[in-house]
Formats: structure tokens, sequence, C-alpha cells
């Protein structure tokens, strides 16, 4: 009879344990489902003519509600990181699609700065919730399932989705813009955000290992932003990870100016949209390749550095459409590929307990670097805009030339 007791138990143990294990992996799937969702922006391929046709307001006033955005961001990385870790990343994902969803009604509601400004503090919020938390779960359920070592491809995966989702939607935005004005692709941007709110509910929130003490919101705080500011490594990743993602990502802000210099109708915008982030697609599939033929990681980190750079000094120089455009797509490719990549390290630095934290405080540090050198070059590009990809450009190759990386700290 006790052994019948015992048999039966360890049934329910095997059965529970399965179950688990395949509530992880779905929420790998459902994540990329969200990820899709979360980039569903019809605005993103029109973002630049909404706000001058639309909003009336000069690129060096876009630049300031962007520095507006990050230093929310960088006021509502940590805090929003905690609630993660405390609450759990599914709540804080909820939230984050709600928030967001929110946040493209008000925008897109009247053309005024003052409420552009506001829709960039609640975006900021939703990002924040949402920044470190996603990542956080996918990590920790590849961890509860002991496949941690498939980090790199899964993060790939996750912003592959991401990218396909802003991929679709882009070209949509523009021929709505087009067809019924500058500000409906933000006003139907909602309609993904309130959809991905429905599947990150379904989330199954993966254990971690946490002492009953450290729940308190300001000892993990201060336990998770003392392990980043000890931690060498991930400071050196972090650093190396911002400057990157910074000079890349205004590219996205950029691009769309240059078109306009060469008279590019306002309803391909969105397909060019569409054409960087196929680039970025067919990159980040071609990553672990890539860094095959150049037998080191580093060396990978280093060669997509560079051409981001002599790709900006190209466009500086660029005498017709198809060269502008080409320049474009590279720098979209390989420049704005960086954060999977830059995570999948960073993930091995980072313990679970205060994973979405610390995550949190490198989004923090990317935050205020944007707001920064955005607002910078907004006036330098209404000031000049050649003058401004050059510096881009030299930027970019001085600080990939300085990189402290090293490539024992790119663990897999």
């Amino acid at each position: 009879m006790e052994n019948t007791k015992n048999s039966n138990l360890l049934f329910l143990y095997m059965n529970h344990k399965k179950s688990n294990t395949k509530s992880y992996n779905a929420n790998i799937w459902k994540s990329y489902i969200y990820g899709f969702l979360k980039k569903f922006t019809f605005f993103s391929g029109v973002l630049v003519p909404m706000y001058t046709v639309w909003g009336h307001i000069s690129f060096a006033q876009i630049m300031i509600l962007q520095a507006i955005y990050l230093f929310a961001m960088f006021i509502l990385e940590i805090p929003t990181g905690v609630v993660a870790d405390k609450f759990g990343r599914k709540i804080s994902l909820v939230l984050g699609s709600l928030v967001v969803g929110i946040a493209v009604l008000i925008y897109g509601s009247y053309a005024s700065f003052g409420i552009f400004i506001l829709g960039e503090i609640l975006f900021a919020t939703g990002a924040a919730l949402t920044s470190g938390a996603d990542s956080a779960l996918m990590y920790d359920s590849l961890k509860a399932n002991k496949k941690e070592k498939n980090s790199k491809k899964v993060f790939a995966r996750e912003e592959i989705f991401g990218l396909l989702g802003m991929m679709i939607a882009a070209p949509i935005g523009s021929l709505i813009a087009k067809q019924l004005g500058m500000n409906w692709p933000m006003l139907l941007t909602a309609l993904p955000m309130f959809i991905g709110v429905i599947i990150a509910l379904t989330f199954k929130e993966p254990p971690v290992k946490t002492k009953k003490e450290e729940r308190d919101y300001f000892k993990i705080l201060k336990t998770g932003l003392n392990y980043f500011k000890k931690h060498k490594i991930l400071r050196i990743l972090t650093r190396d990870y911002a400057i990157i993602t910074v000079l890349s990502f205004f590219m996205i802000w950029v691009y769309q100016v240059v078109l306009q210099t060469f008279n590019f109708p306002i309803q391909y915008y969105g397909f060019i949209h569409s054409a960087i982030v196929l680039a970025e697609i067919l990159v980040l599939n071609s990553v672990l390749k890539i860094e095959g033929v150049l037998k080191s990681k580093k060396k990978y980190i280093l060669f997509a550095s560079l051409l981001v750079g002599v790709c900006y000094l190209l466009l500086a120089f660029a005498f017709n459409i198809y060269i502008a455009i080409a320049g474009i797509l590279l720098i979209g490719g390989f420049g704005m590929t960086m954060k999977p990549v830059f995570y999948s390290y960073m993930n091995k630095y980072a313990p679970s307990s205060h994973r979405a934290t610390v995550l949190s405080a490198v989004s923090m540090t990317r935050a205020i670097a944007g707001a920064i050198t955005n607002v910078i070059f907004g006036y330098l590009v209404d000031w000049n805009l050649k003058y401004t990809l050059i510096f881009l450009g030299v930027l970019t190759i001085f600080f990939a030339l300085i990189s402290r990386v090293e490539e024992k700290h790119l663990k897999e």
C-alpha cells in the first residue's frame, strides 16, 4: 500500500514537472507573439512626416520629445524593473502593453506639443514596464527547463518576430497616412497593443530563487543596483551596448530626413522601413554564421560597429537615392540588431532574483545616453544634415576602435 502511495506521488510529481516544462516552453512562443504585437506599430514608417506635417514641429523639437521619452525611461527603468522582480514579469508585461495602448490614443488625438509630451511619458512608462521584464521572463523560462544556453537564439528569434510585426505594419501605416491622415497610423496602433495585453495574461511566471526577505521593494532595488555597480564586465558590456545602439538607432529618425532631400514619395516611406526591418531579420539570422567566419564574437561586434560608421559616411556623400537606401539598410541591418546580441551576453552575468532590475539598469544607462545625444544631433540636423552624418560616422568608428570588450567577456 505504501509503495502504491509513493508511486502515485511520484507519478503526480512527474506529471506536474512535465506540465510546468510545457508551460515554460509555451512562454517562449507566447513571447514571440507578444514581441510581434509590441512592434506592430503602424506609425513607425511615417514618424517624421507625422511630426512635421501634422504636428507642425521642427526636427530639433522631435528630438526634444525623444529626449523627454528617454529621460522618463531613465527615471522609470529601475522602479519598473523592481515591479517585475517583486510582482512578476507577467504583471509588468500586461501593464506595459496597456499603458502603450492608452499612449497612442492620446498621442494621435490632437496635434499639440503638450499632448506629444504626455504621450511620450506614457510611452516611456509602458516601455519601461516591458524593458528587462520580457527578456527576464524568457531567460528564466529557459533556465527552468535547463536550456539557458539557447538564449542567444531565443532572443534573436524574439527580435525577429518583433521586426516582422514592424515590417508588416510600417507599409500599411504609410498607406493609411496617405489616405486617412498622418495621425491615424498612431491611433490604430492601439489595436495590437490591447491584443498584447491578452497574450501577456496567459504567461506562466517562471520560478525565481529568492529569499523571502528579499521581496522587499527597496532591498531588491538596492541589491540590484549594487550588483550592477560592482560588476565590471557587465558595466563594460553596457557601455558598448549603449554607445553602438544609440548611434545606430538615430538612423531610424534621420533616414526619413534623407529621403525628403531626394523628394521620395511619402506613401513609400513605410516600404523603406520594412526593407530596414528585413535587413535586420537577415542579419539576426546570420549572426552565428558571421561569427563563425570571423572566428570571434568580439570581431563580429567590431565589424558591425565599423560598418555602421562607414555607412553613415556613405550617407553623407550619397549622390543618388539608391546609394542612400543601401547605406540606410546596412546601418539598420547591423547596428540595430546589437541589442539581442548584447543582451544574450549580459543575461549570463545577471542573477535570476534581480535580473529585471539589473537589465533595467542597463536600459537606464542607454536611455540617458540617448536622451543627451538625440537633442544634440537634432539641432545638428536642422543646422546641416551632411555634417551631422559625417560626425555620426566618425564618432561610431572611434568608439568601435576603443572598445574594452574582450572575447572572454562574451559567454555563450
